[in-house]
């Protein structure tokens, strides 16, 4: 046993520059961190993120949150044993009393519960990934992810209206997680001497998950015929895959799609996908219909889920319950994860293994507003999935997630498998 000693919250700063929740567990065992990140395009059946309202940080700030930690939370939760993280997180789910977490903030909830689980792995000292696998109850070997890449924006990581979001490149041909990273950076370079030389100095600027977003590219062939030359212009033809995250939620309203100013019923829209399926080499969609337009997911996995992946992230929010109906009619084959969806380790946990026990896979995510924590990639190892989204190879808090893979490779040595070879055959 490792008793908690303290537990205290901050207010800090995202990559965006906005305020998110740090906080610090005191244990037996030292002191440990975490820091929560914040979506742009949030699902609007995620946890709840307790934000303060008000002039200060235009309404953004989370005093809330924090004082939440600081004088409810840790007046709970200090004596208690940083190894029990069912406990822990069972703890606070009732504290806070709602579905939703709206009471006491997922934000705040989240932050808790990550230093709980570092400061599990201390206590009983273990690798962070090796302690999230025993929780999850994965035996080794362990996996690296294939990363899915970024490095186009669109949408709102990139201020657009009805745009396509994400554009991501997939290196399934490489060995390594190594080699991976080295084949992604090498392509978002030639990517960004072709877009700097053809459409001039603003095209190389920066969306929000540090991938380019060149507004004079307004459609999605567009965007991925020059991501095409980018790749083939360093020889990675038959390493790469493609991988789209349409945030379809953000263009659908009254029960039409409008997206590259045409208006689309659902079933137009899926055609519009399936055309562009077949004119690419794309292996995963993700939110390709909105987030309660369950009849379209439905349809749009029925017509392309034996094709590509189909990837849930507004639609489920790594709820268990939403994961569990998808699975039942069959409304997608794959489910994003991430924890600030949902709120703790431990439901996130739950999410994961409902979907790796259904044969779906599950694409461990970042957010577009993110930290330095690289909790995510230990997250990612530990249960063995096969997937990784934290932008492009570029910013360093997506980069903290991509070297944190980097050291944990090398710890597992030859343990280590690269799964990339199953996506090729897509």
């Amino acid at each position: 046993m490792s008793r908690i000693r303290t537990v205290r919250g901050r207010e800090v700063l995202d990559s965006r520059g906005n305020p998110t929740v740090e906080c610090d567990v005191e244990t037996d065992d030292g002191l440990f961190r975490a820091m929560v990140p914040s979506g742009a395009s949030a699902g609007i059946h995620e946890a709840v993120e307790l934000r303060d309202g008000g002039r200060r940080f235009h309404g953004r700030g989370t005093r809330r949150a924090v004082d939440n930690i600081n004088n409810i939370m840790s007046k709970k939760i200090v004596g208690m044993d940083c190894t029990d993280q069912n406990g822990v997180d069972d703890l606070l789910i009732e504290l806070d009393g709602t579905e939703n977490k709206e009471q006491l903030g997922a934000n705040a909830i989240l932050a808790v519960s990550i230093a709980v689980c570092k400061a599990g792995a201390a206590a009983t000292g273990k690798k962070l990934y090796e302690y999230v696998g025993e929780l999850y109850g994965k035996p080794y070997p362990r996996m690296l992810p294939v990363p899915q890449h970024n490095i186009i924006n669109g949408g709102k990581h990139a201020g657009q209206e009805n745009s396509i979001q994400e554009h991501m490149i997939m290196p399934v041909g490489a060995k390594s997680f190594r080699e991976a990273l080295r084949m992604a950076s090498e392509i978002y370079h030639a990517l960004k001497n072709i877009l700097k030389k053809r459409l001039g100095a603003g095209a190389v600027l920066i969306g929000d998950e540090g991938g380019f977003a060149p507004p004079q590219l307004k459609t999605i062939h567009e965007r991925l015929d020059i991501l095409m030359e980018a790749i083939s212009s360093v020889g990675y033809e038959d390493e790469i895959k493609l991988a789209i995250d349409s945030a379809s939620s953000e263009f659908f309203e009254d029960g039409i799609y409008r997206l590259e100013g045409k208006e689309m019923s659902a079933g137009e829209l899926i055609d519009y996908y399936s055309d562009v399926v077949s004119s690419y080499p794309i292996v995963s969609w993700e939110d390709g219909m909105a987030e309660d337009d369950w009849d379209g997911w439905v349809e749009m996995t029925k017509k392309l889920g034996d094709r590509i992946q189909i990837v849930g992230d507004d639609l489920l929010v790594t709820n268990p319950r939403r994961i569990k109906k998808a699975i039942e009619i069959r409304a997608a084959n794959s489910a994003l994860i991430k924890l600030n969806q949902i709120g703790t380790v431990t439901e996130t946990l739950e999410a994961v293994k409902l979907a790796h026990s259904n044969r779906w896979t599950a694409v461990c995510s970042h957010r577009s507003g993110e930290t330095e924590d690289s909790f995510l990639a230990d997250f990612t190892v530990g249960v063995s999935s096969s997937q990784i989204k934290c932008g492009a190879p570029a910013r360093s808090e997506r980069l903290s997630k991509y070297n944190q893979l980097l050291r944990i490779e090398e710890e597992l040595d030859k343990e280590a498998k690269y799964p990339g070879e199953k996506f090729r055959t897509k």
